[in-house]
């Protein structure tokens, strides 16, 4: 289920190793800045095969950054 939560409980579950971190940023923007760790997996290519790699019994953080 989805579920939002603020920068400590990404940094608690980041720093206990149980989440994966997912930057939906496009490939351009992933290249220029993103968070340690983070894979890339693009807003507008998040489907079923794009995210087949991701581990399903560990939680999935999905962040951007845009600089509006």
């Amino acid at each position: 289920m989805p579920k939002t939560i603020v920068r400590d409980g990404v940094r608690e579950l980041l720093e206990e190793g149980g989440a994966q971190l997912v930057d939906v940023l496009p490939s351009e923007e992933y290249a220029e800045s993103h968070l340690p760790g983070a894979i890339n997996i693009p807003l507008k290519e998040l489907n079923r095969e794009t995210t087949a790699r991701l581990r399903r019994d560990e939680p999935v953080i999905a962040y951007c950054h845009d600089y509006l």
